[in-house]
């Protein structure tokens, strides 16, 4: 009988979506100009009223800091559409903005596509406003169109985001509303609800445990009930994980004054290290103000974060790369080093499970640091060394391990 990390190996859509690491989530709607987090669907849908909304600048800005995918929220829990669906008249065709003609998924979808970033949409399973939600079967036909609405007029999408918050004990149908992602944008990655191919992490705060592998049978719901999710039977072993947290702590639409919750540049290095440096994808949540433009604030704390990313990984001392439970990295020099990055070839799975990192100096070897899961990429931090050798050993794995890459840094960086 197969272990599941041994028979588990990702889709090829699944490979690209984790190469590309870094996302930015946008929530952005009604909210926004009401003070909330949490609408009730009561809001006067003419207090949406961007000033200046800019779609180019949240793509351009996202692309600058080396993001390479975008999600909005197309309808949160409010139940206010920023499309012109035929669903509701609870949505931007029912506003002043634009005459009525607006619409804010189109315009943000043109935008990534001009940028050369990848768009996605969050569509709130749940429906505060919705008069239908209470009828199970009505609403479950009703938000099949919208979702088909979605998948048919934007183009190519990256991700269909499924928040279960508000949902805990409600059934959707999500054989049905799957399976039309799959008709209608089978390269999507669906996040953590009915047949997922990418899974939360488990909290809102960035951050995945030490180890997180690309494995798994359930997740959680969401922020609000430890129940385990019951996935639909023919869901991949392979889904890994996604980690989303705001730039300003706790707040995922923009508030008025907030500006003091504005996550520094070292914790949002904190966050890339236990989100991206454990394997899995950091969506980063920056919120547009009411104008429909990024804050001065969070755009330049958000282009900052990627400068310093680039700092200090975007030129190794030297990387190798090959199958076998031992690699080692010869320098013709001594050289400081500070940082070494493991990344496993996960087109034929995931399968160490425990390694460590050496130092060759003055005829012995010194160990740095120990792990266990590596998956798509390991980050491994320790005081800065000396050394003209690096070894990375195996010591417990499935299957012979094959590494992508093997690199060391110097970033001159304490931690």
């Amino acid at each position: 009988m197969h272990k599941p990390d041994e028979a588990a190996k990702p889709t090829k859509q699944q490979e690209i979506w984790q190469d590309l690491e870094l996302g930015l989530f946008c929530h952005f709607g009604i909210n926004t100009f009401n003070d909330k987090e949490w609408g009730d669907g009561t809001d006067d849908p003419d207090t949406f009223h961007p000033t200046s909304m800019d779609c180019l600048q949240w793509a351009r800005t996202a692309k600058k800091a080396g993001f390479k995918y975008l999600i909005l929220t197309a309808k949160h829990h409010d139940g206010f559409c920023l499309w012109p669906t035929k669903t509701t008249d609870y949505s931007v065709k029912s506003v002043t903005w634009r005459t009525g003609k607006g619409d804010v998924v189109r315009e943000c979808a043109e935008a990534c596509r001009q940028e050369g970033i990848h768009f996605g949409i969050y569509l709130s399973p749940w429906d505060r406003h919705e008069p239908c939600y209470e009828n199970k079967a009505d609403y479950d036909q009703f938000y099949l169109e919208q979702l088909k609405e979605l998948l048919t007029g934007y183009g190519p999408l990256i991700e269909l985001w499924f928040d279960g918050a508000g949902s805990e004990g409600r059934q959707y149908d999500w054989k049905k509303i799957c399976d039309t992602v799959t008709e209608y944008q089978p390269d999507a990655m669906i996040f953590n609800m009915g047949r997922p191919t990418i899974r939360w992490v488990g909290n809102e705060d960035g951050l995945a445990p030490e180890t997180c592998r690309n494995t798994a049978s359930e997740a959680r719901a969401s922020m609000f009930t430890e129940d385990m999710l019951t996935w639909l039977p023919d869901t991949p072993k392979w889904v890994p994980a996604e980690c989303d947290v705001p730039i300003r702590k706790k707040h995922w639409f923009w508030h008025p004054d907030d500006e003091g919750s504005l996550l520094s540049l070292e914790e949002l290095m904190d966050i890339y290290y236990k989100s991206v440096g454990r394997g899995t994808n950091l969506l980063l949540n920056v919120s547009p103000d009411r104008n429909g433009l990024f804050p001065e604030a969070d755009a330049e704390r958000l282009l900052e974060f990627g400068d310093e990313i680039r700092k200090r990984f975007s030129k190794p001392i030297k990387t190798v790369e090959g199958p076998g439970k031992s690699l080692e990295l010869m320098l013709e020099e001594p050289a400081y080093m500070d940082h070494a990055i493991i990344m496993e070839e996960i087109s034929e799975g995931e399968r160490i499970k425990e390694y460590k990192l050496e130092a060759g100096q003055s005829g012995k070897w010194i160990e740095l640091a120990r792990g266990t899961s590596v998956g798509h990429k390991k980050i491994n931090h320790f005081d800065r060394i000396m050394a003209s050798r690096v070894r990375f050993t195996v010591l417990s794995c499935e299957n012979q391990p094959l590494i992508r890459s093997f690199s060391v840094y110097h970033t001159g960086v304490e931690l």
